[in-house]
Protein backbone atom coordinates (compact mmCIF):
# COMPACT_ATOMS: atom_id res chain seq x y z
CA UNK A 1 0.00 0.00 0.00
CA UNK A 2 1.24 3.56 -0.98
CA UNK A 3 2.71 5.57 2.06
CA UNK A 4 -0.14 8.19 1.54
CA UNK A 5 -2.52 5.62 1.92
CA UNK A 6 -1.45 3.51 4.39
CA UNK A 7 -0.81 7.05 6.68
CA UNK A 8 -4.33 8.08 5.91
CA UNK A 9 -5.83 4.67 6.42
CA UNK A 10 -4.06 5.18 10.29
CA UNK A 11 -5.57 8.65 10.57
CA UNK A 12 -9.13 8.04 9.01
CA UNK A 13 -11.14 9.43 11.81
CA UNK A 14 -9.02 12.49 12.22
CA UNK A 15 -9.36 13.12 8.45
CA UNK A 16 -13.07 12.79 8.70
CA UNK A 17 -13.48 14.79 12.05
CA UNK A 18 -11.52 17.94 9.61
CA UNK A 19 -13.85 17.39 6.75
CA UNK A 20 -16.64 17.81 9.61
CA UNK A 21 -15.12 21.01 11.06
CA UNK A 22 -14.59 22.46 7.53
CA UNK A 23 -18.13 21.23 6.83
CA UNK A 24 -19.66 23.14 9.77
CA UNK A 25 -17.87 26.50 9.51
CA UNK A 26 -19.47 26.42 5.96
CA UNK A 27 -22.90 25.98 7.04
CA UNK A 28 -22.38 28.29 10.25
CA UNK A 29 -21.66 30.86 8.07
CA UNK A 30 -24.25 30.66 5.48
CA UNK A 31 -26.04 34.17 6.87
CA UNK A 32 -22.95 35.78 6.49
CA UNK A 33 -21.24 33.91 3.37
CA UNK A 34 -21.84 36.09 -0.30
CA UNK A 35 -25.05 34.41 -1.53
CA UNK A 36 -22.23 33.98 -4.59
CA UNK A 37 -18.82 34.21 -4.73
CA UNK A 38 -16.70 36.64 -6.80
CA UNK A 39 -14.04 34.75 -8.84
CA UNK A 40 -11.18 35.73 -9.86
CA UNK A 41 -10.16 36.66 -13.73
CA UNK A 42 -8.01 33.12 -13.75
CA UNK A 43 -7.27 30.22 -11.34
CA UNK A 44 -3.80 28.51 -12.02
CA UNK A 45 -3.78 25.03 -12.98
CA UNK A 46 -2.13 22.49 -10.57
CA UNK A 47 0.97 20.02 -11.39
CA UNK A 48 0.25 16.98 -10.10
CA UNK A 49 2.41 15.56 -6.92
CA UNK A 50 4.17 12.94 -7.53
CA UNK A 51 4.13 11.86 -4.00
CA UNK A 52 1.03 13.13 -3.03
CA UNK A 53 0.55 15.46 -0.09
CA UNK A 54 -1.98 13.28 2.05
CA UNK A 55 -5.70 13.97 2.80
CA UNK A 56 -5.49 16.06 5.70
CA UNK A 57 -2.66 18.56 4.16
CA UNK A 58 -5.00 18.30 1.08
CA UNK A 59 -8.14 19.39 2.94
CA UNK A 60 -6.06 22.64 4.34
CA UNK A 61 -5.14 23.66 0.96
CA UNK A 62 -8.83 23.20 0.00
CA UNK A 63 -10.03 25.56 2.55
CA UNK A 64 -7.56 28.11 2.31
CA UNK A 65 -7.46 28.19 -1.42
CA UNK A 66 -10.47 27.79 -2.70
CA UNK A 67 -13.40 27.50 0.56
CA UNK A 68 -13.99 31.32 0.22
CA UNK A 69 -14.99 30.96 -4.00
CA UNK A 70 -17.80 28.94 -2.96
CA UNK A 71 -21.44 30.17 -3.13
CA UNK A 72 -23.48 30.36 -0.85
CA UNK A 73 -26.02 28.73 -2.93
CA UNK A 74 -27.36 26.46 0.23
CA UNK A 75 -28.02 29.53 2.22
CA UNK A 76 -31.74 31.34 1.88
CA UNK A 77 -31.24 33.86 -0.42
CA UNK A 78 -29.58 32.09 -3.24
CA UNK A 79 -32.69 32.85 -5.20
CA UNK A 80 -30.93 32.13 -9.08
CA UNK A 81 -32.16 29.49 -11.45
CA UNK A 82 -34.09 26.99 -9.28
CA UNK A 83 -31.93 25.51 -6.50
CA UNK A 84 -32.94 24.38 -3.06
CA UNK A 85 -30.74 23.51 0.02
CA UNK A 86 -30.14 20.30 2.27
CA UNK A 87 -32.08 19.98 4.73
CA UNK A 88 -30.28 18.52 8.24
CA UNK A 89 -31.71 14.92 6.87
CA UNK A 90 -30.66 15.12 3.33
CA UNK A 91 -27.63 16.31 3.87
CA UNK A 92 -26.41 13.27 6.83
CA UNK A 93 -27.90 10.76 4.08
CA UNK A 94 -25.37 12.26 1.58
CA UNK A 95 -22.63 12.35 3.58
CA UNK A 96 -23.43 8.24 4.10
CA UNK A 97 -23.92 7.87 0.73
CA UNK A 98 -19.99 8.47 0.31
CA UNK A 99 -19.42 5.92 2.78
CA UNK A 100 -21.53 3.09 2.26
CA UNK A 101 -20.75 3.78 -1.31
CA UNK A 102 -23.22 1.33 -2.83
CA UNK A 103 -23.95 0.59 -6.41
CA UNK A 104 -27.42 0.76 -6.78
CA UNK A 105 -28.72 -2.45 -8.40
CA UNK A 106 -30.52 -5.28 -7.33
CA UNK A 107 -28.24 -7.42 -7.15
CA UNK A 108 -28.94 -9.17 -4.17
CA UNK A 109 -26.10 -7.90 -1.92
CA UNK A 110 -27.65 -4.86 -0.98
CA UNK A 111 -30.80 -3.22 0.21
CA UNK A 112 -29.65 0.06 -1.82
CA UNK A 113 -32.77 -0.70 -4.76
CA UNK A 114 -35.21 -1.53 -2.11
CA UNK A 115 -34.52 2.04 -0.65
CA UNK A 116 -34.90 3.60 -3.53
CA UNK A 117 -37.87 1.65 -4.80
CA UNK A 118 -39.47 3.25 -1.06
CA UNK A 119 -37.91 6.81 -1.93
CA UNK A 120 -39.38 6.91 -5.07
CA UNK A 121 -43.06 5.45 -3.84
CA UNK A 122 -43.30 7.72 -0.96
CA UNK A 123 -42.27 11.17 -3.22
CA UNK A 124 -45.30 9.76 -5.30
CA UNK A 125 -47.70 9.17 -2.61
CA UNK A 126 -46.05 12.92 -1.06
CA UNK A 127 -47.46 14.27 -4.45
CA UNK A 128 -50.62 12.24 -4.87
CA UNK A 129 -49.89 11.04 -8.36
CA UNK A 130 -51.22 7.03 -9.67
CA UNK A 131 -49.99 3.94 -7.52
CA UNK A 132 -49.46 2.21 -11.03
CA UNK A 133 -46.65 4.19 -11.87
CA UNK A 134 -43.10 3.55 -10.98
CA UNK A 135 -39.85 5.88 -10.65
CA UNK A 136 -36.35 5.45 -10.90
CA UNK A 137 -33.64 8.04 -9.50
CA UNK A 138 -31.48 9.90 -12.05
CA UNK A 139 -29.15 12.95 -12.32
CA UNK A 140 -31.34 15.72 -12.99
CA UNK A 141 -34.81 16.90 -15.00
CA UNK A 142 -32.43 16.60 -17.90
CA UNK A 143 -31.71 13.11 -17.42
CA UNK A 144 -35.32 12.46 -16.67
CA UNK A 145 -36.25 14.27 -19.23
CA UNK A 146 -33.99 11.95 -21.55
CA UNK A 147 -35.85 8.69 -19.94
CA UNK A 148 -39.36 10.19 -20.93
CA UNK A 149 -37.74 11.21 -24.69
CA UNK A 150 -36.38 7.27 -24.97
CA UNK A 151 -39.39 5.91 -23.82
CA UNK A 152 -41.63 7.64 -26.15
CA UNK A 153 -39.40 7.23 -29.08
CA UNK A 154 -39.76 3.57 -28.49
CA UNK A 155 -43.16 3.37 -28.13
CA UNK A 156 -43.76 5.72 -31.35
CA UNK A 157 -41.32 3.05 -33.00
CA UNK A 158 -44.57 -0.15 -31.93
CA UNK A 159 -47.14 1.72 -34.50
CA UNK A 160 -44.56 1.38 -36.97
CA UNK A 161 -43.64 -2.36 -35.80
CA UNK A 162 -40.05 -1.60 -35.10
CA UNK A 163 -38.02 -1.64 -32.22
CA UNK A 164 -36.47 1.17 -32.30
CA UNK A 165 -34.31 0.19 -29.13
CA UNK A 166 -32.57 -2.35 -30.87
CA UNK A 167 -32.80 -1.26 -34.68
CA UNK A 168 -32.69 2.48 -34.64
CA UNK A 169 -34.67 5.42 -36.11
CA UNK A 170 -33.60 4.56 -39.72
CA UNK A 171 -35.99 4.90 -42.54
CA UNK A 172 -38.76 5.53 -40.28
CA UNK A 173 -40.67 8.97 -40.45
CA UNK A 174 -40.19 12.08 -38.08
CA UNK A 175 -41.16 12.37 -35.21
CA UNK A 176 -43.30 15.93 -34.13
CA UNK A 177 -42.70 16.91 -30.09
CA UNK A 178 -45.51 19.38 -29.64
CA UNK A 179 -44.55 21.72 -27.20
CA UNK A 180 -45.19 25.57 -25.66
CA UNK A 181 -42.38 26.87 -23.02
CA UNK A 182 -40.76 23.70 -23.09
CA UNK A 183 -37.29 23.95 -21.08
CA UNK A 184 -34.10 23.86 -22.81
CA UNK A 185 -33.27 20.23 -21.40
CA UNK A 186 -36.21 18.54 -23.02
CA UNK A 187 -34.18 19.93 -25.62
CA UNK A 188 -31.29 18.36 -24.99
CA UNK A 189 -32.62 15.55 -24.37
CA UNK A 190 -34.10 15.34 -27.74
CA UNK A 191 -30.89 15.35 -29.37
CA UNK A 192 -29.27 12.60 -27.56
CA UNK A 193 -32.61 10.25 -28.06
CA UNK A 194 -31.79 10.99 -31.55
CA UNK A 195 -35.37 12.78 -32.85
CA UNK A 196 -33.29 15.97 -32.70
CA UNK A 197 -33.75 19.70 -31.58
CA UNK A 198 -36.09 20.60 -34.10
CA UNK A 199 -38.82 18.26 -33.79
CA UNK A 200 -40.28 20.60 -31.28
CA UNK A 201 -42.87 22.22 -32.83
CA UNK A 202 -43.79 25.18 -30.64
CA UNK A 203 -47.14 25.86 -29.82
CA UNK A 204 -48.77 29.23 -29.08
CA UNK A 205 -48.90 30.06 -25.53
CA UNK A 206 -52.10 31.95 -24.50
CA UNK A 207 -52.10 35.70 -24.02
CA UNK A 208 -49.69 36.90 -21.43
CA UNK A 209 -48.72 33.47 -20.32
CA UNK A 210 -46.11 30.26 -20.68
CA UNK A 211 -48.80 28.17 -21.38
CA UNK A 212 -49.73 26.93 -24.68
CA UNK A 213 -53.25 27.06 -26.37
CA UNK A 214 -54.63 23.34 -26.12
CA UNK A 215 -56.61 24.09 -28.75
CA UNK A 216 -53.73 24.60 -31.32
CA UNK A 217 -52.54 21.23 -29.97
CA UNK A 218 -55.90 19.47 -31.07
CA UNK A 219 -55.44 21.09 -34.30
CA UNK A 220 -51.91 19.55 -35.05
CA UNK A 221 -53.13 16.72 -33.39
CA UNK A 222 -56.02 16.43 -35.97
CA UNK A 223 -53.91 17.28 -38.75
CA UNK A 224 -51.41 13.86 -37.71
CA UNK A 225 -54.83 11.71 -37.95
CA UNK A 226 -53.53 8.40 -36.91
CA UNK A 227 -49.85 8.98 -37.10
CA UNK A 228 -48.24 8.89 -33.56
CA UNK A 229 -46.87 12.35 -31.83
CA UNK A 230 -45.41 13.50 -28.80
CA UNK A 231 -46.58 15.97 -26.15
CA UNK A 232 -44.28 17.52 -23.79
CA UNK A 233 -46.23 19.91 -21.35
CA UNK A 234 -44.81 22.19 -18.27
CA UNK A 235 -45.76 21.62 -14.44
CA UNK A 236 -44.36 24.82 -13.82
CA UNK A 237 -42.13 26.85 -16.14
CA UNK A 238 -39.02 27.81 -15.24
CA UNK A 239 -39.47 31.65 -15.36
CA UNK A 240 -43.45 32.08 -14.42
CA UNK A 241 -44.08 28.53 -12.65
CA UNK A 242 -47.20 28.50 -15.03
CA UNK A 243 -48.78 25.19 -15.86
CA UNK A 244 -50.04 24.03 -18.95
CA UNK A 245 -53.61 22.78 -18.51
CA UNK A 246 -53.09 18.90 -18.11
CA UNK A 247 -57.22 18.04 -17.62
CA UNK A 248 -57.53 19.41 -20.82
CA UNK A 249 -55.02 17.62 -22.85
CA UNK A 250 -55.91 14.17 -21.21
CA UNK A 251 -59.19 14.30 -22.28
CA UNK A 252 -57.63 14.94 -25.86
CA UNK A 253 -55.65 11.86 -25.25
CA UNK A 254 -59.23 9.73 -25.58
CA UNK A 255 -59.41 10.94 -29.06
CA UNK A 256 -55.77 11.38 -30.08
CA UNK A 257 -52.29 8.92 -30.27
CA UNK A 258 -49.69 10.81 -28.58
CA UNK A 259 -47.44 9.87 -25.63
CA UNK A 260 -47.62 12.63 -22.82
CA UNK A 261 -44.56 13.23 -21.51
CA UNK A 262 -45.24 16.15 -18.31
CA UNK A 263 -41.93 17.93 -16.99
CA UNK A 264 -42.63 18.77 -13.28
CA UNK A 265 -39.33 19.59 -12.91
CA UNK A 266 -40.18 21.58 -9.73
CA UNK A 267 -43.42 23.05 -9.62
CA UNK A 268 -44.64 18.94 -9.16
CA UNK A 269 -43.67 19.31 -5.58
CA UNK A 270 -46.02 22.24 -5.53
CA UNK A 271 -48.26 19.06 -5.03
CA UNK A 272 -46.92 18.55 -1.31
CA UNK A 273 -49.14 21.32 -0.51
CA UNK A 274 -52.86 19.44 -0.84
CA UNK A 275 -54.42 23.49 -1.81
CA UNK A 276 -51.51 23.36 -4.85
CA UNK A 277 -52.49 20.14 -6.04
CA UNK A 278 -55.48 20.92 -8.22
CA UNK A 279 -52.79 22.49 -10.49
CA UNK A 280 -51.71 19.24 -11.68
CA UNK A 281 -55.23 18.17 -12.33
CA UNK A 282 -54.50 15.51 -15.02
CA UNK A 283 -51.33 14.63 -14.40
CA UNK A 284 -52.75 10.54 -14.06
CA UNK A 285 -52.79 10.27 -17.70
CA UNK A 286 -49.16 11.35 -18.38
CA UNK A 287 -47.01 8.57 -19.92
CA UNK A 288 -43.83 9.86 -18.69
CA UNK A 289 -42.73 12.57 -15.48
CA UNK A 290 -40.19 14.62 -14.23
CA UNK A 291 -39.32 16.01 -11.25
CA UNK A 292 -36.48 17.48 -9.00
CA UNK A 293 -35.29 16.14 -5.53
CA UNK A 294 -32.47 18.56 -5.38
CA UNK A 295 -34.61 21.82 -6.37
CA UNK A 296 -37.56 22.05 -4.09
CA UNK A 297 -37.28 18.94 -1.64
CA UNK A 298 -34.04 20.13 -0.71
CA UNK A 299 -32.00 17.20 -1.59
CA UNK A 300 -28.25 18.16 -2.13
CA UNK A 301 -27.25 17.68 -5.57
CA UNK A 302 -27.63 15.35 -7.98
CA UNK A 303 -30.91 13.39 -7.73
CA UNK A 304 -33.87 13.51 -9.57
CA UNK A 305 -37.11 10.74 -10.47
CA UNK A 306 -38.05 9.74 -13.99
CA UNK A 307 -41.53 8.26 -13.65
CA UNK A 308 -43.55 6.42 -16.00
CA UNK A 309 -46.50 4.34 -16.64
CA UNK A 310 -44.94 2.12 -19.23
CA UNK A 311 -42.68 0.18 -17.16
CA UNK A 312 -42.01 -3.35 -19.71
CA UNK A 313 -41.34 -0.91 -22.28
CA UNK A 314 -38.56 0.90 -20.34
CA UNK A 315 -36.65 -2.55 -19.77
CA UNK A 316 -37.12 -2.44 -23.53
CA UNK A 317 -35.25 0.93 -23.82
CA UNK A 318 -32.81 0.42 -21.37
CA UNK A 319 -32.12 -3.58 -20.90
CA UNK A 320 -28.32 -3.80 -20.25
CA UNK A 321 -27.43 -7.73 -20.03
CA UNK A 322 -23.84 -9.90 -20.00
CA UNK A 323 -23.17 -13.09 -18.41
CA UNK A 324 -21.69 -11.65 -14.82
CA UNK A 325 -25.19 -8.90 -14.62
CA UNK A 326 -28.97 -10.43 -13.94
CA UNK A 327 -31.32 -11.04 -17.12
CA UNK A 328 -33.42 -8.35 -17.88
CA UNK A 329 -36.75 -8.21 -16.21
CA UNK A 330 -40.11 -5.85 -16.04
CA UNK A 331 -39.53 -5.95 -11.83
CA UNK A 332 -39.75 -1.80 -10.62
CA UNK A 333 -36.56 -2.35 -8.49
CA UNK A 334 -34.38 -3.54 -11.54
CA UNK A 335 -32.58 -0.46 -11.96
CA UNK A 336 -29.93 -2.12 -13.93
CA UNK A 337 -32.28 -2.24 -16.97
CA UNK A 338 -34.73 1.06 -15.91
CA UNK A 339 -32.16 4.52 -16.77
CA UNK A 340 -29.20 5.19 -18.97
CA UNK A 341 -26.73 4.47 -16.24
CA UNK A 342 -25.26 0.91 -15.19
CA UNK A 343 -22.93 2.10 -11.87
CA UNK A 344 -25.81 3.92 -10.02
CA UNK A 345 -24.38 6.08 -6.95
CA UNK A 346 -26.91 5.60 -3.97
CA UNK A 347 -29.35 9.29 -4.67
CA UNK A 348 -32.28 8.04 -3.32
CA UNK A 349 -30.81 7.66 0.14
CA UNK A 350 -31.20 11.84 1.44
CA UNK A 351 -34.65 11.90 -0.21
CA UNK A 352 -35.69 8.74 1.75
CA UNK A 353 -34.25 9.98 4.87
CA UNK A 354 -35.73 13.51 4.06
CA UNK A 355 -39.60 12.52 3.16
CA UNK A 356 -39.38 10.21 6.28
CA UNK A 357 -37.95 12.87 8.97
CA UNK A 358 -40.18 15.49 7.48
CA UNK A 359 -43.65 13.62 6.13
CA UNK A 360 -46.03 15.34 4.42
CA UNK A 361 -46.69 18.29 6.58
CA UNK A 362 -42.99 19.03 6.34
CA UNK A 363 -42.66 19.32 3.03
CA UNK A 364 -46.39 21.18 2.60
CA UNK A 365 -44.61 23.82 5.12
CA UNK A 366 -41.68 24.22 3.24
CA UNK A 367 -44.14 24.75 -0.31
CA UNK A 368 -45.98 27.12 1.44
CA UNK A 369 -43.78 29.08 3.44
CA UNK A 370 -41.40 29.36 0.07
CA UNK A 371 -44.68 30.89 -1.86
CA UNK A 372 -45.68 33.10 0.92
CA UNK A 373 -42.08 34.79 0.48
CA UNK A 374 -42.74 35.23 -3.04
CA UNK A 375 -45.94 36.66 -2.68
CA UNK A 376 -44.01 39.20 -0.51
CA UNK A 377 -41.28 39.86 -2.40
CA UNK A 378 -43.95 40.52 -5.14
CA UNK A 379 -45.73 42.74 -3.21
CA UNK A 380 -42.58 44.90 -2.31
CA UNK A 381 -41.81 45.08 -5.62
CA UNK A 382 -45.26 46.19 -7.03
CA UNK A 383 -45.06 49.36 -4.30
CA UNK A 384 -41.71 50.67 -5.69
CA UNK A 385 -42.17 52.74 -8.64
CA UNK A 386 -38.94 52.11 -9.60
CA UNK A 387 -39.85 48.10 -10.45
CA UNK A 388 -42.50 46.36 -12.31
CA UNK A 389 -43.76 42.89 -12.06
CA UNK A 390 -43.43 41.07 -15.61
CA UNK A 391 -45.57 38.66 -14.51
CA UNK A 392 -47.88 37.58 -11.33
CA UNK A 393 -46.77 35.79 -8.49
CA UNK A 394 -47.94 32.32 -9.15
CA UNK A 395 -46.14 30.04 -6.74
CA UNK A 396 -42.19 30.33 -5.60
CA UNK A 397 -40.77 32.92 -8.68
CA UNK A 398 -40.97 36.40 -8.88
CA UNK A 399 -40.15 37.82 -12.09
CA UNK A 400 -39.58 41.68 -12.31
CA UNK A 401 -37.28 44.12 -13.91
CA UNK A 402 -36.32 48.14 -13.12
CA UNK A 403 -38.72 50.17 -14.85
CA UNK A 404 -37.38 51.23 -18.60
CA UNK A 405 -34.24 49.13 -17.87
CA UNK A 406 -32.93 47.70 -21.06
CA UNK A 407 -30.87 44.48 -21.51
CA UNK A 408 -27.95 45.80 -20.43
CA UNK A 409 -29.40 48.24 -17.51
CA UNK A 410 -30.59 44.53 -16.29
CA UNK A 411 -27.57 42.71 -16.80
CA UNK A 412 -25.18 45.59 -15.01
CA UNK A 413 -27.71 45.29 -11.90
CA UNK A 414 -27.33 41.64 -11.88
CA UNK A 415 -24.01 41.42 -11.63
CA UNK A 416 -23.99 44.10 -9.04
CA UNK A 417 -26.09 42.10 -6.65
CA UNK A 418 -23.93 39.22 -7.32
CA UNK A 419 -21.12 41.45 -6.64
CA UNK A 420 -22.68 42.89 -3.53
CA UNK A 421 -23.45 39.20 -2.39
CA UNK A 422 -26.38 39.78 -0.11
CA UNK A 423 -28.93 37.78 -2.31
CA UNK A 424 -28.26 35.90 -6.20
CA UNK A 425 -30.56 36.42 -8.71
CA UNK A 426 -30.96 34.94 -12.06
CA UNK A 427 -31.22 37.26 -15.76
CA UNK A 428 -33.60 35.62 -18.18
CA UNK A 429 -35.94 36.80 -20.91
CA UNK A 430 -39.60 36.73 -21.04
CA UNK A 431 -42.05 36.86 -23.79
CA UNK A 432 -39.17 38.76 -25.09
CA UNK A 433 -38.14 40.97 -22.32
CA UNK A 434 -34.83 41.25 -20.55
CA UNK A 435 -35.98 40.35 -16.98
CA UNK A 436 -34.55 39.36 -13.34
CA UNK A 437 -36.26 36.29 -11.65
CA UNK A 438 -35.86 35.36 -7.87
CA UNK A 439 -37.04 31.73 -7.52
CA UNK A 440 -37.32 30.79 -3.83
CA UNK A 441 -36.88 26.97 -2.82
CA UNK A 442 -34.79 27.00 0.22
CA UNK A 443 -36.80 25.67 3.67
CA UNK A 444 -33.80 28.18 5.37
CA UNK A 445 -35.98 31.01 3.58
CA UNK A 446 -37.77 33.90 5.85
CA UNK A 447 -39.46 37.06 5.58
CA UNK A 448 -36.49 38.82 6.61
CA UNK A 449 -34.00 36.98 3.89
CA UNK A 450 -37.22 38.82 1.70
CA UNK A 451 -36.40 42.37 3.53
CA UNK A 452 -32.37 42.19 2.62
CA UNK A 453 -32.57 41.12 -0.22
CA UNK A 454 -34.95 44.04 -1.50
CA UNK A 455 -33.18 46.15 0.45
CA UNK A 456 -30.37 45.88 -1.72
CA UNK A 457 -31.91 46.06 -4.95
CA UNK A 458 -33.19 49.49 -3.73
CA UNK A 459 -29.73 50.29 -2.92
CA UNK A 460 -28.14 49.76 -5.95
CA UNK A 461 -31.15 50.79 -8.27
CA UNK A 462 -30.53 54.35 -6.15
CA UNK A 463 -27.39 54.58 -7.40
Amino acid sequence: MHHRLKDDLSSFDAILDQARAMAGAYLETLDQRPAAATLPPELPPIALPARGEGARAVLRRFERDYAALLSGSPGPRYFGFVTGGGTPASLAADWLVSTYDQNTQRNGDTCASTIELQAVDMLRQLLGWPAEWTGACVTGATMANYVGMALARQWVGLHYDRDIAADGLQGLPSIPVFAGSAHSSTLKALSMAGLGRNAVQTLPQLPGREAFDVGALEQRLRERGDQPSIVVASAGTVNTVDFDDLAAIAKLKQRYRFWLHVDAAFGGVAGASEPRRALMAGIEAADSVTVDAHKWLNVPYDCAVAYTAHLPLQVEVFQNHSAYLPAPEPLPDHFLHLTPENSRRFRALPLWMGLLAYGREGYADVVECNCEAARYLGELIAADTRFRLAAPVRLNVVCFAPVSADAQAIAVLQKAMHKYGTAYLSPSILHGEPILRAAICNWRTTRDDIDLAFAALQRLVSR
